[in-house]
């Protein structure tokens, strides 16, 4: 384990590997203010056979670290026919919502998506930690970036419930699921919300709101990986719903929700009954102010708005 300030007492700035350098202090080994190096230096310990997991500190600083990642570690395995792999483990908590201004608290893992080799694995308080975590550092071959939303840093883990007030809860594909959340009393849904991470709880919010106040019965699927897409566990989802929104914290402008409705009409457009929507972050920098954060980040609220200005919905 490699990263800034996650030795003991400290224990990383979201106290996620606190405890663990007392634990294994020949196994988590603090680095540098510099993203770049200790990436490449993970990279070299993958080629020689560890896997080694890295904490970006906060999500924005990946950037520093996307020449390593887009132009090394992916591309490795293809370049050596095979032969070599470089199953780095990269954690990097993204979003806002806790008044952290413009370079911390975006949400980035759009810039990643598009990159051949990488998984991009959204967690949420809806998968089994232990097996998710245990996947990608033991079991995968390639390279991974997990999205971990920082509003979920504290909040109840969820994943092992069958039920969420309102909501079945299914688990779709594998071996990473997405998390799939059908009206109790219906079984079916006029409108599909897809999101991931803690876009899933904002998401959740407004699928019970919109069932409560407005008689609207709304699916939410939370996806389990951002790349690849689970075309199979999407096509599923919107089967038989009027609707479709995709909720992301990130902005808007060839953001994951535009890759979704771009999948989703190249392979389903025959069971499409209207434009897929998108609800996305503001256009420009996130703020500090709580009052303007609050307006500027995505919420239940304009998940409602949207799907109430849909024809055919309320």
């Amino acid at each position: 384990m490699l990263g800034e300030d996650i030795l003991d007492p400290y224990g990383g700035a979201f106290k996620v590997t606190k405890g663990m350098s007392s634990r294994w202090p020949e196994r988590v080994l603090t680095t540098p203010i510099s993203e770049a190096a200790f990436t490449g230096i993970a990279a070299g310990m993958a080629l020689r056979g560890a896997r080694p997991v890295i904490e970006i500190m906060f999500g924005d600083f990946i950037t520093l670290a996307f020449d390593q990642i887009a132009n090394h570690i992916t591309k490795f395995s293809m370049m050596y026919n095979g032969g070599v792999e470089c199953p780095v483990v990269i954690r990097a908590p993204m979003g806002g919502g806790r008044g952290y201004g413009p370079t911390h608290s975006q949400s980035l893992e759009k810039h990643f998506i598009g990159i051949p080799g990488l998984n991009v694995a959204p967690i949420s308080r809806f998968h089994d930690l232990d097996s998710f975590y245990s996947h990608f550092i033991l079991k995968e071959s390639r390279p991974t970036l997990i999205i971990e939303n920082k509003k979920m840093y504290g909040q109840e883990y969820i994943g092992t419930v069958t039920e969420h007030r309102i909501f079945n809860v299914d688990l779709k594909g594998g071996p990473i699921p997405s998390v799939l959340l059908t009206p109790v009393s219906t079984g079916k849904a006029d409108v599909c919300l897809i999101s991931y991470s803690g876009g899933g709880d904002i998401a959740i919010d407004a699928a019970e709101e919109l069932l409560m106040e407005h008689e609207i019965h709304t699916s939410v699927l939370i996806l389990g990986s951002l790349s690849p897409l689970p075309l199979t566990v999407l096509e599923e989802a919107i089967t038989d719903v009027s609707q479709v929104v995709v909720v992301e914290e990130g902005s808007r402008v060839s953001g994951i929700g535009a890759e979704i409705a771009a999948a989703l009409m190249e392979q389903c457009f025959h069971k499409l009954r209207a434009p897929i929507q998108r609800i996305t972050s503001g256009d420009g920098i996130i703020p500090c102010a709580a009052d303007k954060e609050a307006r500027f980040l995505p919420g239940p609220k304009s998940v409602i708005d949207q799907v109430l200005r849909m024809p055919g919905v309320s």
